[in-house]
C-alpha cells in the first residue's frame, strides 16, 4: 500500500536506509540535499514499511501546494531494493491522482510503461583514471594538452565558498539574477559548510579564469555548476577542472555531469565520452494546472 508522509511524520532512519540499499540510489534523494534545496518543503510517498519511497519537494504559490523539483536537483522518482516497473506505475498514479505536478523527474533507473519526456544526462563509472582517460575524445585530449606558458604560470586550487562567491556571482549566465542567483548561492553556501560542495579553481597569472562546484555523496561525484571568464575560455581551464577531479575519484565513484540538453553543453560533456542515461519527467503547463486545480476542489482531493 502506497501511503503518503509529511515532512514531520517521515522516519528519516527508515527512509535513508531504503534509499542506501536501493537499486536507484542517488544523492539528491538524501534528507540533507532536500533539506537544503526545497528548505524542507519535501514529503514522501512510502510503500509498505518503507520498502519503497518516492520523495516529493513543492513549492507553496497562494497557499496551494504545487509539486517542483528544487533548483539544482535533477533526478528524484522511485527508490527501492529492485527496479520495479509495475510498482513504479503504481507510485506514478498516485502522484498524478493526489497531487498538482508543475515539473517531477523520476531516475534514470525507473522503468515505466507510461510514455514521458525524457530528458539527457551523462555518467562515468568507476574505472581506472587511464582506461577512462583513454576514452576521451581526441578533441578532449587536445584541448587538455595546455600551453606551456599556461603550464607555466597557471595552478588548480580548491577554494572555500567565501572565495569562490563573487566569481560565481559575476560569471554564472542563463539566470535571472534578481530570481534564481540567490537560491543557487544559498545552496552552494549551506552545501559547502555540510562539508559536501567542492569548489576548484583554475588560476592563470595568479587570478581565478574557472571554477567548477563538485557535490560528493552516494560514491558519486556531481558537477552542478561550471563558471568561466569568457575572456580566457581558449585555456580551457574547465576542461582541466573537470579532468582533475575525474582523475581523483572516479576509481570509486561514479561522476555525474548534471545535465546535457544545450547542444553546446551536451557537445563539451561527451568529448569526456560519458554513457547517456536519460530519465523520465513529469511536466504541466500552468493552463493545465488551473484545469486540474479546478478538478481537486471539485472533487476534495487537493493534498
Amino acid at each position: 500500500m502506497i501511503r503518503r508522509l509529511r515532512y514531520n511524520e517521515i522516519d528519516f532512519v527508515k527512509y535513508s536506509r531504503c534509499l542506501e540499499k536501493s537499486e536507484q540510489k542517488k544523492y539528491s534523494a538524501t534528507k540533507d540535499f532536500l533539506d537544503t534545496t526545497s528548505e524542507k518543503q519535501w514529503e514522501i510517498l512510502v510503500y509498505n514499511d518503507y520498502e519503497a519511497v518516492m520523495p516529493v519537494p513543492f513549492v507553496k504559490k497562494y497557499g496551494i501546494k504545487i509539486v517542483h523539483n528544487p533548483k539544482l536537483c535533477q533526478q528524484l522518482g522511485v527508490f527501492s531494493p529492485k527496479d520495479d516497473i509495475q510498482l513504479n506505475e503504481a507510485f506514478l498514479h498516485f502522484l498524478e491522482k493526489n497531487y498538482l505536478i508543475r515539473a517531477y523527474p523520476l531516475n534514470d533507473c525507473n522503468q515505466l510503461q507510461t510514455k514521458l519526456r525524457l530528458k539527457k544526462n551523462f555518467l562515468l563509472y568507476p574505472d581506472s583514471y587511464e582506461k577512462v582517460y583513454a576514452r576521451y575524445s581526441p578533441k578532449r585530449k587536445r584541448k587538455l594538452r595546455l600551453d606551456d606558458e599556461v603550464v607555466k604560470n597557471s595552478e588548480i586550487k580548491t577554494i572555500s565558498y567565501e572565495e569562490a562567491k563573487l566569481f560565481i556571482e559575476n560569471n554564472m549566465i542563463g539566470l535571472s539574477k534578481e530570481n534564481d542567483l540567490p537560491d543557487f548561492m544559498r545552496i552552494f553556501e549551506a552545501s559547502y559548510h555540510l562539508n559536501y560542495l567542492k569548489f576548484s579553481a583554475f588560476f592563470y597569472h595568479h587570478k581565478i579564469i574557472n571554477i567548477i562546484a563538485t557535490y560528493s555523496d552516494c560514491n558519486m561525484v556531481a558537477l552542478l555548476g561550471t563558471f568561466n571568464d569568457k575572456d580566457y575560455v581558449k585555456i580551457s581551464g574547465a576542461s582541466a577542472l573537470i579532468d582533475t577531479i575525474i582523475r581523483e575519484t572516479i576509481e570509486t565513484h561514479i561522476f555525474d555531469f548534471e545535465g546535457g540538453e544545450l547542444p553546446n553543453i551536451e557537445e563539451f560533456f561527451r568529448g569526456f565520452r560519458p554513457e547517456l542515461k536519460p530519465y523520465a519527467i513529469i511536466e504541466n503547463s500552468k493552463k493545465d494546472l488551473l484545469k486540474k486545480f479546478g478538478y481537486f476542489l471539485i472533487s476534495g482531493k487537493l493534498l
